[in-house]
């Protein structure tokens, strides 16, 4: 194998996780050649709309995953809390490296943290997760959607045209930015999404010397973690763009899995845990799916899915 070609997005935050990629791969294989094919997805083109008015899944992936079944590229590096539960036939997202913090991260100009912002206060998200945690936690809050890539976000708070903006600390940690106060929101207050925080390689099921080239490259508890968290979305047939939150951790061979689901104002949440071992962790994900469901999680579901249009 002289030559692996790496299909990713165009943002600042995509190219580095796809640079990472092919630096590690490339100081792993002496002699191998890896390039990097450039894709504008859906999710990328339309900047104009909250994410979850769009409908559908794969908003960041599915041109990548044409540019994979084509031949066009030979493996795909994903955030994984983009990537749908459900796969194009032919496809493995087999690969997942270590995973960074799963947090996410308050950031703003004047503010140190949550609790410091005043009544009122206007704080920018496009995820339907983050506002409804944000809602339960601070129903006073002016919570206004935040589209653009890291840097225009950032921007437009240093601008003043809000108060703090929450972003995924895995993001900002991968490109170095930072904004005057930063706080940390993270579990059990404030659950990430599932996934978050962690990558995904994505490559065709058939092709066993790029999966051999790849192998190095897996984290095991993190793999475990995904799978757990996953599962939990799978079975709840969800996308990222609902309020919709997983979170495991992994000691020893036992697998712990915090899941969530809210209502969009925060008043209505339904949030279960479950542990078990390590080799079931998707199938404990698919349970706590189903125990959710059934404490309530479906009605809620049901209605986001409605005032979304989906």
């Amino acid at each position: 194998m002289a030559s692996l070609t790496i299909a990713t997005r165009g943002s600042k935050l995509a190219l580095w996780q796809a640079n990472h990629i092919k630096d590690r791969l490339e100081a792993r294989h002496p002699g191998l050649s890896v390039e990097l094919l450039v894709i504008k997805t859906t999710g990328d083109k339309i900047l104009d709309v909250p994410l979850a008015k769009i409908g559908g899944k794969g908003l960041f992936v599915k041109e990548i995953e044409e540019a994979l079944l084509d031949r066009r590229a030979d493996l795909a590096v994903h955030s994984m809390k983009d990537v749908p539960v459900e796969l194009p036939a032919g496809l493995v997202v087999g690969i997942h490296p270590e995973r960074e913090q799963p947090t996410d991260t308050l950031l703003s100009a004047k503010f140190a943290s949550l609790a410091d912002l005043p009544r009122g206060a206007r704080v920018g998200t496009s995820s339907l997760r983050r506002t409804t945690q944000l809602r339960a936690l601070r129903p006073d809050l002016d919570i206004t959607d935040l589209r653009g890539n890291v840097d225009t976000r950032l921007r437009k708070l240093m601008e003043g045209q809000f108060d703090a903006i929450v972003m995924a600390t895995a993001g900002l940690r991968r490109l170095g930015l930072s904004a005057p106060h930063m706080s940390e929101l993270g579990p059990p207050d404030f659950l990430p999404a599932v996934a978050q925080g962690a990558l995904g390689i994505e490559y065709r099921q058939d092709d066993a010397d790029t999966a051999a080239a790849l192998a190095f490259l897996d984290h095991p508890a993190t793999h475990t973690c995904v799978a757990a968290e996953r599962g939990f979305l799978t079975g709840l047939d969800g996308g990222c763009q609902v309020p919709i939150a997983g979170h495991a951790t992994l000691a020893g061979d036992t697998v712990r899995l915090t899941g969530f689901v809210a209502s969009l104002d925060g008043k209505t949440v339904v949030r279960q845990e479950t542990a078990g071992p390590a080799a079931r962790a998707f199938e404990l994900g698919l349970a706590l799916a189903d125990t959710v469901l059934t404490a309530g999680g479906a009605e809620i579901l049901d209605q986001v899915y409605g005032q979304n249009g989906q």
